[in-house]
Parts: C-alpha cells; sequence; structure tokens
C-alpha cells in the first residue's frame, strides 16, 4: 500500500525541507517496479485479526479502509489495472474489488500487490505495506493451511533487512503471546527494526493501566524503536458515523486528560500524530541507512542483467528483407566458433583438448597394459614350442607363423577399445559442437533444431568413415612389418647384444647398419624371440598410439568442423530465413523482460545520482 501527500497539513507541519526528497526518492523507485530486482526500504504493517491495524492506518491515511482477513492495497492499481478516483467513500469498494480479483472473493490470498496512493493535506507522506491479518482458524471456504499462507507472506516481507516491522497490537491482550509481536521477534531478533503500536487503550481494565505503561517504556520487550500508544476509530465510533479528523481530536482529549497516559504525550510516546512524526523520522533514517546498500543492489543486477541480455543479443530485424543479412550474420559467428574450436581447441571459454587427452591417455593406457599379457602369450609359446606348436619343421627349427599369430591376435583384440575411443571422441565433439549451437541460436528453435540435425548427420558420417580407417589400420597390423633400420634401432637400444655377446663381434653389419647375415644368425635362437618380439610390439604399440588419436581429431574434429561450416553456407542460401529466424516465445519475452529490468536499472541509477 502507498500513501503520497504532495501538499502540507496536519502531519506535514514537522517535515522538514531535507526530508521530502529522500522519500520520495523511494517512491519514484517504486513507481518505476524497481522492487522486483531490489528491496527497498519500507514499512510493513503486521497484525493479529481485530488488533485494530486497519484503525491505525485509516488514521494515517485518511480514509475508511477494508476490514477482515484479508489483504487490501491500490489508487488503484493492481495485475495491469490502474484506475483514478476522487471519492475517498470509493476507497473500501474498489479495495474490496481488487481484492476478490486478486484473492477470489475475500476467501485466498495473494502475494500480487494492490496499490492505493492518496495524496492529501491531511496524511503524512509515508509508504506502508499493510499485510494480511494473521489468523488462526479458516473461515467461510478459506483452506484449510489459510494460516500457514499468510504468516508465509508475512515472514517474506518483515525477514527482508530494509523493512521497518510495524507492529500492532491490542492494549487489552497479553503482549507476550502475540503471534504478530513474536514473528516480528523471528525476523528481527534484536528488535533493530520493530516499532510497536498499542491499540485499544480505552478497553483496558481498571487497574492493568500501569502495566501497559511498562511495556511503553520497553520493560517488557524492549525494541530499540521503542512503543507508540494510539486510540483510533472503534467500531462504535464508524457506527456513530465519528469522522476520521474528529476521531482525532478524540484522541488528543483522551490521552490529556488520562490519568495515566498523559505523561506519554509529552515523551512523543502517544497519539496518532506523534505515531505519524514517528514514522516519518524512521523511515528517512532507514532510508539513509539503506542507500548505500540499494545502489550496490542496482549495481550488481545490472551487471547480472547486461550479461544475461548477452545471450539474447538485439534478436532478429522485424523487415524481411533484412533477415536475410541477419541470419547470415549469425551463422558466420556460429561457424568461427567452430572453427576456432576444431583448429585451436579453444573457443571462449571452452577447451575441447581438455576433454579428449584423458581419452587418449586411456587408449595409451591400454595399449601399455596389454604389453604384459602379450609377453607372457609369447613366453609361453617359446617354452611350449616343442610339445604344442612345432609343426613339420626339423628339431631345433622354429615356424614364424606361430609367432605372427601371436602378434595378429593381440592387434585384433585391440579393435575393441578402439572403437570405444571413437566413441567417447564422437560423443565430445557432438556435444560441444551442440553446446556451441545452443548458445549462439538460443532464441531461434527452428534454427537450432536445423543445425543440431546438421550436426548429429556429420558425427554419424564421420563416425563411419573412421570406424572404417581404424579397422583397416588393424588389418595391416596383421602383417607383421616394419622398416630393417626401424627394428635395427630397437635392437640397438635394447639389452639383446649383452645377452648373446654379440656387441664382442666385429663385422657385423652392413653399410647401411643393419645386420648382415652373421649378425642375424647370432641372433636367430628361440630364447631370444620373446624379447625380439617385445621390441617388435614396442613399434605396434607407437603406430597405434599416436595414429588413432590423430585420426579422430582430423575426422572427427577438423573435417567435421569444415563440413558443418560448409553446410551452414548452404542452408543460408536455401533456408526459409523467416521460419528460421522464429523466435522461442519463452526466449522472446525473456529478452523484453530483461530489457525493461535494465531499463528500470538505468532510470533507478539515475534518479539516485541525480538526488545525491
Amino acid at each position: 500500500m502507498k500513501k503520497e501527500s504532495q501538499t502540507h497539513g496536519a502531519f506535514h507541519s514537522h517535515f522538514a525541507e531535507s526530508v521530502q526528497p529522500l522519500i520520495e526518492l523511494i517512491d519514484s523507485l517504486r513507481v518505476i517496479s524497481i522492487d522486483k530486482d531490489i528491496d527497498l526500504p519500507s514499512i510493513a504493517v503486521v497484525g493479529d485479526q481485530s488488533s485494530g491495524k486497519s484503525s491505525v492506518l485509516e488514521a494515517l491515511s485518511g480514509v475508511a479502509l477494508p476490514r477482515g482477513s484479508e489483504p487490501w492495497s491500490g489508487t488503484i492499481s493492481y495485475h495491469g489495472h490502474k484506475e483514478t478516483f476522487y471519492d475517498p467513500l470509493m476507497v473500501d469498494n474498489l479495495v474490496i474489488k481488487a481484492q476478490n480479483e486478486l484473492a477470489g472473493n475475500t476467501v485466498g490470498i495473494s502475494d500480487e500487490h494492490i496499490t492505493l496512493e492518496i495524496s492529501s493535506p491531511d496524511v503524512c507522506d509515508l509508504t506502508l505495506i499493510d499485510l494480511p491479518g494473521i489468523t488462526r482458524v479458516p473461515v467461510q471456504d478459506q483452506p484449510d493451511d489459510i494460516g500457514d499462507q499468510i504468516k508465509n507472506l508475512i515472514l517474506k516481507y518483515i525477514s527482508k533487512s530494509e523493512t521497518i516491522i510495524l507492529v500492532v497490537v491490542p492494549c487489552n491482550v497479553d503482549i507476550t503471546t502475540t503471534e504478530a509481536l513474536r514473528m516480528a521477534q523471528h525476523a528481527d531478533p534484536e528488535g533493530y527494526r520493530t516499532l510497536a503500536i498499542l491499540t485499544k487503550p480505552d478497553l483496558i481494565d481498571k487497574g492493568a493501566e500501569t502495566d501497559v505503561l511498562k511495556i511503553v517504556q520497553g520493560k517488557v520487550i524492549p525494541l530499540s524503536k521503542g512503543y507508540i500508544i494510539v486510540r483510533c476509530r472503534g467500531q462504535s465510533d464508524i457506527n456513530n458515523k465519528i469522522s476520521l479528523d474528529k476521531a482525532i481530536n478524540m484522541e488528543m482529549e483522551f490521552f490529556k486528560n488520562h490519568r495515566y497516559f498523559s505523561s506519554l504525550l509529552n515523551d512523543d510516546k502517544a497519539s496518532t500524530q506523534c505515531l505519524a512524526r514517528k514514522l516519518t523520522q524512521e523511515l528517512v533514517d532507514h532510508i539513509k541507512k539503506s542507500l548505500p546498500h540499494v545502489i550496490e543492489q542496482i549495481n550488481t543486477r545490472m551487471l547480472h542483467v547486461r550479461e544475461e541480455l548477452k545471450m539474447y543479443d538485439q534478436g532478429p530485424p522485424l523487415e524481411e528483407e533484412k533477415m536475410g543479412p541477419f541470419l547470415s550474420k549469425i551463422l558466420i559467428e556460429f561457424s568461427d566458433q567452430i572453427d576456432e574450436l576444431s583448429r585451436t581447441g579453444h573457443s571462449k571459454d571452452r577447451n575441447i583438448h581438455a576433454l579428449l587427452r584423458p581419452v587418449f591417455k586411456k587408449w595409451d593406457s591400454h595399449l601399455r597394459d596389454t604389453k604384459e599379457s602379450f609377453d607372457a602369450k609369447v613366453k609361453e609359446i617359446v617354452d611350449t614350442y616343442n610339445e604344442m606348436h612345432r609343426g613339420r619343421e626339423l628339431l631345433t627349427f622354429s615356424e614364424f607363423s606361430e609367432f605372427e599369430y601371436v602378434i595378429q591376435d593381440h592387434v585384433a583384440a585391440l579393435q575393441g577399445p578402439a572403437m570405444q575411443t571413437l566413441k567417447y571422441v564422437q560423443e565430445i565433439v557432438q556435444n560441444k559442437f551442440k553446446e556451441v549451437c545452443n548458445l549462439c541460436f538460443v532464441q531461434y528453435p527452428s534454427l537450432k533444431c536445423n543445425v543440431t540435425k546438421k550436426i548429429d548427420e556429420i558425427q554419424s558420417k564421420q563416425e563411419a568413415k573412421v570406424e572404417k580407417r581404424i579397422k583397416e589400420f588393424i588389418d595391416m597390423e596383421h602383417l607383421i612389418f616394419t622398416q630393417d633400420k626401424v627394428l635395427q634401432k630397437k635392437l640397438d637400444e635394447s639389452d639383446i647384444h649383452q645377452m648373446t655377446g654379440l656387441e664382442r663381434y666385429e663385422n657385423i653389419r652392413e653399410d647401411d647398419m643393419v645386420l648382415n647375415s652373421k649378425g642375424c644368425a647370432l641372433l636367430d635362437t628361440r630364447n631370444l624371440v620373446p624379447e625380439k618380439l617385445s621390441l617388435y610390439y614396442e613399434i605396434v604399440y607407437q603406430r597405434l598410439t599416436d595414429y588413432v588419436p590423430m585420426l579422430l581429431i582430423l575426422l572427427m574434429l577438423k573435417d567435421a568442423a569444415k563440413t558443418l561450416r560448409h553446410q551452414m553456407l548452404e542452408m543460408r542460401n536455401r533456408a526459409d530465413v523467416v521460419e528460421l529466424l522464429k523466435e522461442d516465445s519463452v526466449q522472446g519475452r525473456r529478452r523484453a523482460d530483461l530489457k525493461q529490468r535494465l531499463e528500470c536499472l538505468t532510470q533507478a541509477q539515475e534518479l539516485i545520482n541525480n538526488r545525491r
């Protein structure tokens, strides 16, 4: 609820010129709906049902307000509706109408605001949030959990550090058991933000006046902002058609002539006028204290909104003739990111090699780990050769084909892990390409769907090519071949020469440094077969550990990116531009909402800068 005054009157005589701009600043910020993004300094009014909350608000606002368990607010504006009226007597019906539209015929609650702006020379310049009265028992067709709903709504407001809590408590009840004050203590344990109003002093039982005085003096439940006691219109006054102006005069007479409470007038702890002054000063002090945090919140929100807006850019042009160039632009931007990702592995904050490297390392580890089983298999054949593997060859001769089978079987078993490596890489590249696609075309579902489909098709085709090439390479490794110099280098680096005493012999190499017939004869012993085949497997390992990753990078990443880039150009040439640039309604609304929020935040920043 918002109450404004644009002229000076009974409640404005105390109002200094330096105070007005601060309250007007917060009101201006609220008018541009900045409170949707940040918490503004405000006063929230809380009270149990029949606590006299409505009477206090009537006295402060100068108009009669609807009583009951439902929330009110509104000049009158709510849910896109705004209506200006000039007769105070219309307030009651207009607010009830708004309540019914938002909360459902006065039986439910809603957390949507109803804003009521009142301009009058006879009201204080304040913004108050009137929260629903606390209830425990559902009435009429209210839901069973109406009490919990109301409490949750109240806590949502009073828990904010920017909110002054105005607790309304009747004098004729035990203050320590009042739900409203208990909730305020929960939200504000130290009592720094809580001001309590004691109502209905005329209903106090005789002899209980001193107990009320102790409460007002803060001797029962201390509150740093203290207590103020007021005597507003009761139901009998309303029935007797006592005006608000007359009620205020009657209130002053009541306190002046009261045996116990008259002293409270001098202490500024009694009367609605005192409450108005107190609230105004408290709100101004609170605004001064909260303003740096409000500025910080605005700056932080602006930064976040701008960052999110970058994801949505400016949206497609409305003119169809401009859509083609715009489509080309965003397709090129997408293609550039894919190209950068394929060339360097980096694009914005993405690093595809950081994901591929562990996959290739796993492939390398598998190759190394299987070398041990390979060596064991060869040794087993050598150990049992004469009994299990010897064919028609003469004694002391060995059949090389038996050892070829070991290599061929071992290499054949590597095809499965190689294909699994292909699957991992395909998944990584495909996901990264789609990630770029989703970010580039976040608000264009049709375009995003088309590009995603192309990414899937290209990856599927490239996967088939790589699978064929890996199988071919595995088949080539069945040939058991390497250049003499390559194997010679492995032999020279090994311990085999020492095992045979080969280093003592001269003239065992040809001119090209490869072993001659004499050197080969010295090494041609079955006992050395495991060591020699192990050296050969090192060559196989080196070929496979490099070839498979290189093949995957070439075909799954680089060639796939090149093909995708080419298809993006083709898409532009034969595209249904209007269909491809049709925006997701959710995304479009989100961008519009972000732009509106940025505009509000910018306005808020300007308002604060102009008034500081």
